[in-house]
């Protein structure tokens, strides 16, 4: 660009200029004043009056050397992901060297270019931003001055998630234009999750709500999985909201898919499934305490449940059994009646766990009652046993239906002599004994308190974690049918915690054995899990083995691949797989198979990925800009226009030339100087003498 001059007539006052007027006002009134009194000269004294205020006023020529500034015209590329469907970034690739080339021919103009790229993962429930296409012109343009800004030129195919109600004030009145790739009415399954619960109580049900949309109409076939394991089919019409019931299966994160069938005409499938965490909480747990004689730990006991604000407890203590023949009235043998029918036959699957605390058999419980706990186990229950020295008797819970669930038979003999509890080899692995609190190296003896009392028993089935004297079974834990059962082979539990002999973790010891029992994940001893961390997914497997098998893991878009674990703890395996796709990711070690969520569980980005010009309209329009959709015109032409005039037409979009510039030099020329307006005062003066004399 060339520089060029441009000249002006400036003044500099010697006086203020209020005392320039008022110089000005009185000659004036000398001048009427002569003009009334019929004096001559009086034009010429008016002369050398305007001389000398032309010479106060000190005018002079000023010439600027003037350098153009270049006007800055803006273009803003979507690259967001919903681009790759279809021709879409080529059609904008076309447009982008189209518009390089004519730009760059206008004179005084300066291209910038900003891209919007593909999103990055993002975890969480809440909805991600989508396409930020004028967040990202609204950056570009701190960095231009508004009155430089020729105008701007949005390439995308219109889905973009952060449209403003009013024009930006970065554009400073300069045009907005939108160029629009893709096809015109568009047509695309998807469905659309309108409510979805993020927690729920275990074993309860709780509503989804979603609907299909779909230009073609009908019904469509829906599936619903939960965890990666197909739930329920159905057909539901198109457009209508259907409510979903769902039963809430465990504890922590389900993951919940729903996935609707490829329509006749698909833009792309990613918006065909939706996923959403329902993080399962439990309600109370209902705890029945029955205890067969009072001592020091069945205080313990209790107290330790009652500690628990979750649990409700319901506490018997067999304080006489009927054996015991004193010739006491019937009515005075308790202070309530033992409601042994309610509790082992009408509400017995009512309770979440069961515990007998040194109890014995024939203490009022029947044997048919004790053969209903037996099925009420296998059906899905639990069980805690703990044993005192009449287990070793011919009294022993063992002797009664129970003893086809228990996993350790009494050898008839107990243990009086102290002990640490130890954690068994198995038992390390096992996640309700691993890194227990106090139980130290395992080649090292135990910190924790000494116990003083063990039943021997042999293990028959299930899983001994905890060993007493002479390493045998102190805990022992198994799986019966679908319930669960866990034996103590001590009442000395209770001496942790009263401290004796510094103490143990007695409450946490409990409270892994209860959740245990109660089938927390965290909990279980054969598990896979895969948890999304950022871009990548951190898959882990518990087991109880010494290896770990290999582990597949299936994409969303069908690839797999192959992970291998290595080990960090006794029992527990670690592969670390970093992904850029989100999407449901399945993991399968042939026993157990697991998913992840990766990305957000509702993506705005494709919600809707039909290309439209209808959201970017309003502001295009309202800044006086053009909408084209590059289908119909691929290459439009660019036009200068004058701010303030209409900056779009059917097959043309125009930039705001500004003229703006820098002064590179000035030259100031004096227009009266002292000489000149000295002979004009005596030449103006003169005259009037001269006139006046005659």
């Amino acid at each position: 660009m060339n520089s060029t001059s441009a000249v002006s007539v400036a003044f500099d006052p010697l006086l203020p200029w209020p005392v320039l007027a008022v110089l000005g006002g009185v000659g004036l009134v000398l001048l009427l004043l002569g003009l009334r009194a019929g004096a001559r000269g009086t034009i010429w004294r008016l002369g050398s009056i305007a001389v000398v205020l032309a010479a106060l006023a000190n005018p002079a020529l000023i010439e600027e050397q003037r350098k153009p500034i270049a006007d800055v015209a803006l273009v803003v590329v979507d690259d967001s992901d919903s681009m790759a469907i279809g021709e879409r970034r080529k059609q904008v690739q076309a447009a982008r060297e189209s518009l390089k080339r004519k730009l760059g021919q206008q004179e005084g103009l300066e291209i910038r270019e900003v891209v919007l790229p593909p999103a990055q993962i993002q975890l969480g429930s809440e909805r991600p931003g989508g396409t930020r296409l004028i967040e990202t012109m609204r950056s570009a343009l701190v960095e231009v001055p508004p009155e430089r800004l020729a105008g701007v030129i949005l390439l995308t195919d219109g889905q973009v998630h952060d449209v403003p109600a009013g024009l930006p004030p970065e554009l400073g009145g300069a045009p907005l234009h939108g160029l629009i790739a893709g096809k015109k009415n568009e047509r695309d399954r998807l469905i659309v999750v309108e409510q979805s619960p993020r927690f729920g109580v275990v074993g309860r049900e709780v509503t989804t709500k979603f609907r299909i949309e779909d230009p073609a109409g009908g019904t469509a076939p829906v599936t619903l999985s939960v965890g990666g394991e197909v739930m329920r089919r159905l057909d539901v019409p198109v457009g209508r909201s259907v409510e979903l019931p769902i039963v809430v299966g465990n504890p922590g994160a389900n993951v919940v898919e729903l996935e609707v069938g490829a329509g006749p005409s698909e833009l792309t499938l990613d918006n065909n499934r939706a996923l959403f965490t329902i993080n399962g909480v439990r309600d109370r747990l209902r705890v029945l305490l029955v205890s067969g004689e009072p001592y020091q730990g069945e205080r313990a006991w209790r107290n330790l449940l009652k500690s628990d604000p979750a649990v409700d407890l319901i506490h018997f203590t067999i304080l006489r059994t009927p054996q015991k023949d004193d010739f006491t009235p019937v009515r005075e043998l308790s202070l309530i009646v033992f409601p042994m029918r309610e509790l082992f036959e009408q509400k017995l699957k009512e309770f979440d766990l069961i515990i007998f605390d040194r109890y014995e058999s024939g203490n009022l419980i029947t044997r048919d009652y004790f053969r209903n706990i037996a099925e009420y186990v296998k059906s899905g229950g639990a069980l805690l046993v703990s044993v005192g020295p009449v287990f070793a008797t011919q009294r022993s819970l063992y002797r009664t239906p129970l003893g086809a669930i228990l996993p350790a038979a009494p050898l008839g003999d107990v243990l009086e002599t102290p002990f640490k509890p130890k954690v068994s080899e198995i038992g390390q692995r096992h996640p309700v004994t691993a890194n227990l609190p106090q139980a130290g190296q395992p080649d090292k003896e135990p910190e924790w308190g000494r116990w003083f009392r063990l039943v021997t028993a042999r293990t028959e089935r299930g899983n001994a974690v905890l060993s007493g004297a002479e390493d045998k079974p102190l805990v022992i834990l198994d799986r019966v049918g679908e319930g669960r059962v866990a034996q103590l082979m001590s009442d000395h539990l209770w001496l942790w915690n009263r401290g004796i002999d510094g103490g143990g973790p007695q409450p946490e010891l409990v409270r892994r054995v209860a959740h245990w029992l109660m089938k927390e994940p965290d909990l279980e001893e054969e598990a896979l899990r895969a948890t999304a961390v950022g871009g990548r997914i951190e898959v882990t497997r518990r087991t109880l083995a010494t290896t770990f098998p290999p582990v597949t893991m299936t994409s969303p878009d069908g690839s797999t691949r192959t992970l291998s674990l290595r080990q960090t703890a006794p029992g527990l395996g670690l592969g670390i797989v970093d992904v850029d796709k989100p999407g449901l990711y399945r993991f399968d070690d042939g026993t157990l198979r697991t998913v992840a969520a990766v990305g957000s569980p509702d993506p705005l980005e494709f919600s809707d990925v039909r290309a439209t010009d209808a959201k970017l309209k309003p502001l295009v329009e309202a800044s006086g800009g053009g909408m084209l959709w590059l289908v119909d015109q691929p290459d439009p032409d660019i036009r200068t226009v004058r701010p303030g005039r209409a900056a779009g037409g059917s097959d043309w979009i125009g930039l705001r030339r500004t003229e703006g510039y820098t002064v590179a030099g000035i030259n100031q020329l004096p227009l009266l100087p002292g000489i000149l307006v000295a002979v004009a005062f005596l030449m103006a003066i003169g005259s009037a003498w001269w006139r006046e004399g005659r």
